[in-house]
């Protein structure tokens, strides 16, 4: 109703300016019959009023279609009115429904081929890496040493490309489960234990339960606690001092969600960071010393929790460490999928 009114604002004004010359004329030529004007006047504006009711009520979709935002692309093939304008209208929509539908299919079929693209080259590149490690790793040379933590380097980078890639297919590649939390901290510690140990990091798992189990995708859940535990290591091994050499994992219950805390007592993060650590390609101060930090692991862990239904927890102060938990409740809403 308003648009109609804007669009008709002119009209009005002008009709109104047009009675009043009207008007005027009579008066000044000496003809002083006020009623017989006024009625003059009245039936103009009768059949004014007239003419805009039918206009309103035979466009009123039309209007309403130019007043509310679409909601949704299939909401362009609503059929309107017979009009000129309306049919104008629906054509207009029908042609960018189908500019749109073309372009997002060819951007889908690019996505994909970049994915398959992604895993493809990733697989191929994770062989070579493996006859590289088995090869070195029953040198003892230091400089073999030196080889077997670029090639960890370069194994971490590839799964975080991998993950990436899968993330965007999320759908295709999950499966829920119930899932034992200590087992897994105990597998992904085990996972890092070359970086511990060439870190000087000792871990310390706790659990309150041990059979404490929730249900989520064991593979995705070990691709997030293996971000969180990379960070700690790397921020507990910059701190210099004796307090950083142990991170402490623990998984309790809290009412009747489950969570996995990761507790370092690194270098931490500092306050102004806090708010964009889950940013994608967010380093932040720390990143600036830190040569391995990309950014990239927080925001994946962050995207995957969503995903899985979970929730992450982060609590950091600059030189006191990093708290990190990943809440699992008790019924995992999935979304994004």
């Amino acid at each position: 109703m308003k648009l109609f009114l804007r669009e008709h604002a002119l009209l009005l004004a002008v009709q109104i300016m047009q009675f009043g010359a009207m008007l005027s004329i009579y008066w000044l030529d000496g003809y002083r019959d006020l009623p017989t004007a006024l009625y003059a006047v009245f039936i103009g504006f009768f059949f004014l009023s007239c003419y805009l009711i039918y206009q309103y009520s035979s466009r009123r979709r039309y209007y309403h279609r130019l007043s509310r935002p679409l909601e949704t692309l299939d909401e362009s093939f609503q059929k309107l009115e017979n009009h000129p304008v309306s049919t104008a209208l629906e054509q207009l929509l029908h042609t960018q429904y189908r500019y749109y539908q073309q372009q997002l299919t060819a951007v889908k079929l690019q996505q994909e081929q970049h994915l398959t693209f992604i895993d493809q080259w990733v697989h191929q590149m994770k062989t070579p890496l493996s006859v590289i490690e088995l090869t070195v790793q029953n040198m003892d040379e230091p400089e073999f040493a030196s080889i077997r933590e670029e090639l960890e380097r370069m194994r971490s980078g590839l799964h975080t490309v991998l993950y990436m890639a899968r993330l965007r297919a999320f759908e295709k590649d999950f499966h829920i489960k119930p899932v034992s939390l200590p087992k897994l901290v105990n597998e992904v510690v085990h996972d890092h234990r070359r970086l511990f140990i060439r870190s000087h990091i000792f871990p310390e798992v706790q659990a309150s339960a041990p059979g404490i189990t929730a249900q989520t995708d064991e593979k995705w859940l070990f691709f997030m606690l293996s971000q969180i535990m990379n960070n700690a290591i790397k921020y507990s091994a910059a701190d210099n001092t004796e307090n950083g050499r142990k991170i402490t994992v623990s998984c309790y219950l809290r009412g009747m969600d489950a969570v996995i805390e990761v507790k370092d007592r690194g270098i931490g993060i500092q306050a102004s960071d806090l708010k964009r650590v889950f940013d994608p390609f967010f380093t932040g101060d720390n990143g600036r010393g830190l040569r391995e930090s990309t950014g990239m692991g927080l925001y994946l862990t962050k995207e995957s929790a969503d995903r899985l239904g979970h929730r992450l927890e982060l609590e950091s102060a600059a030189g006191e460490g990093t708290v990190v938990r990943i809440i699992l409740a008790a019924n995992p809403l999935l979304t994004g999928v």
